[in-house]
Formats: structure tokens, sequence, C-alpha cells
């Protein structure tokens, strides 16, 4: 008997899993079962595919060999799977999800300017934190993510994300003109600054991000109070009660009028990127694929940063969530 989708999808978790019972749990059948699917593959292609060790099992090089095949053959298999029973609802529909800062100071152009560009595209956008988009691509809640990078360690046994770098921006640290620390002179170790409340927006910093990274790197923890938006929270800077590591094309034109000043800290501006991540090409959406180049032309980064009018998208209840339509 040839092999079947459901012997190399049963492979496939065995492989992945490293134990016929543990894919037997995760499929809800017998192990025996397992057994049995597999001992058809390993009589119809000659191999014994693997040999039981530790509690477990081990691939032959034949079974390394099939175990890579048969991940993309039940990949693409869900992926038309999924095209098909999708294809009436949703097409031309772009499910997105966004990190906050992103949200809030480049998405609304940038989608903005993208469903011109693509004639009868709508997109739909909720904000997600960066832990979950991995886990959320990978589930398909999703087509594409916006902002920062998926987290690399959720996504070690789905399918493979393709991460494309978009735009690069700059954080820095900023004060009002009367606030205390506006007339330190650097360059200022971080740890002067724990005295003073950091205001942030509803994502607080990251750890994900560049800038929740280097702040990691100080070894220093201040105390960081999380407003509904940086919006809000570059308001509270400007009233003189705290900092904020602001985006630098945001806050340009305070800086260079004086309603804004940069603290000289070690370290700062803090330079980072955002992401377009979808799923690997073979098992990702053409719309997505079209939105993750559209991202990186010198058009969309343009609008982006941009100076004045509006950036990002509505807020509706406790998240973003907005449809726009071309």
């Amino acid at each position: 008997m040839p092999m079947t989708l459901g012997q190399l999808r049963t492979f496939a978790l065995v492989a992945r899993l490293g134990s016929l019972r543990a894919a037997a749990e995760t499929l809800g059948v017998s192990e025996p079962a397992v057994s049995s699917a597999l001992t058809a593959l390993r009589h119809d292609l000659g191999d014994p595919l693997f040999v039981r060790a530790g509690g477990g099992i081990a691939l032959t090089p034949g079974g390394r060999a099939l175990a890579e095949y048969a991940q993309d053959i039940v990949g693409l298999a869900d992926q038309a799977r999924w095209e098909v029973s999708n294809a009436k609802n949703d097409a031309g529909r772009l499910k997105i999800a966004s990190t906050a800062p992103f949200a809030e100071h480049a998405a609304g152009r940038l989608l903005d300017l993208f469903t011109k560009r693509a004639p009868g595209a709508s997109v739909d956008v909720v904000v997600e934190s960066a832990e979950d988009l991995a886990s959320l691509l990978q589930e398909r809640a999703y087509d594409i993510a916006l902002g920062a990078r998926p987290t690399a360690g959720t996504a070690v046994t789905g399918p493979r994300l393709e991460c494309v770098p978009f735009l690069r921006y700059q954080r820095a640290l900023v004060a009002a003109p009367g606030h205390p620390l506006a007339r330190l002179h650097g360059p200022v170790p971080v740890a002067r600054l724990l005295d003073r409340p950091w205001f942030a927006g509803p994502a607080g910093i990251q750890d994900g991000s560049e800038e929740g990274r280097w702040l990691a790197s100080t070894g220093v923890a201040p105390e960081i109070i999380r407003l509904s938006s940086e919006t809000e929270a570059l308001a509270a800077v400007r009233a003189g009660e705290g900092i904020m590591l602001a985006l630098g094309h945001i806050v340009r034109a305070e800086l260079q009028s004086g309603v804004l000043v940069r603290l000289p800290v070690v370290g700062t501006p803090v330079a980072g990127l955002w992401w377009a991540s979808t799923l690997d090409r073979r098992r990702t959406t053409t719309l997505a694929q079209t939105l993750q180049r559209f991202a990186g032309t010198a058009d969309a980064t343009a609008a982006m940063v941009a100076p004045g009018g509006s950036r990002g998208l509505e807020r509706r209840g406790s998240k973003f969530h907005v449809a726009l339509w071309s």
C-alpha cells in the first residue's frame, strides 16, 4: 500500500515529539494505531525509519530524511485545506496582528497606503503582545504580524516563520526642559535615573525589543508606569512628571523646538527594527506576502515616518481592533 497523508502526519508528529505515546495522545488515538501507521510506512519505504532508544525513539538516516519531507507535505496539505475552506469568505481579507507601539505610531499610515495600492483588499488589525505572535501565526489566527519580531522560543516546534525587517527606529530618553534630570550633563549612567518615574505605553518596555534588551543589559529596573498609549505617556513627560524612551521620529520636532530635551544617557539612543512576519512562503497567503514586501518599500517608509498627521489606529474597548477598506 502506498504511503498516505495520514501516515506521514503520524510520522511527522512522532519525529517531532520523539515518542509514539506522546504522538498518540496528541492525535487522540491509541498507541497501537500509531504503531500500525508507522509499520505500513516502513514497509512501503523499505526503511526502519527509527529505533527505540532511551524511552523514546532515534531516527535512522532515512527517518531523518523523511521527517523533513513529511513536515513540509503535511504543512502544504493543511495550507491547501485552509485556503480552500476560506477562499469564499476571506478573499481579499488580511488578518493582521500588531504590537502596540507599531499600531499606535505607524500602522494607520502603512495600511492606509497599502489598501489604496491593493484594490479590493481589506485589513483587520488586532493588537497582541510580542510574546504571543509566533503561536498566533502558527495557529493561523492571523496572516501577518507587524511590529516586534516574534519570540523565537515559541516557534521551535511549529511551522517556520519568515521575518523581514522593514523599518528602523531609534528610542531616546526624553524629559521636559524643567525636569530635574534635564540639567544632567552626559554621559549619564542609567542608574542615575532610577529615582524618577519612567512612562510607557500599554506594552511597557517589551523584553523582546531592542530597547528591552538594552535596559536588561544595564542591570537596572526603573519604575515604569504604563499608560493607555505612548501618546498619553508623552503628554505626562511634557508636563514634567517623568521621563520616557520615546521614538525619535515622533519627538523630533519637539526636540528641535525645545519642548522636550534628550537626556544624554549611556547607550542611547537605542536603535531598533520593526518586522513583518508570516508563515514561510509555502504556507502563507499571497496577500500577506504582498503586504510584507510593500512594508519595506520607499513609499511605505516615507509614509510611516513623515511628520504630522494621524499615524495610528482607533482604539475600541480594551484593544485596537479596526477594519480598513480601500
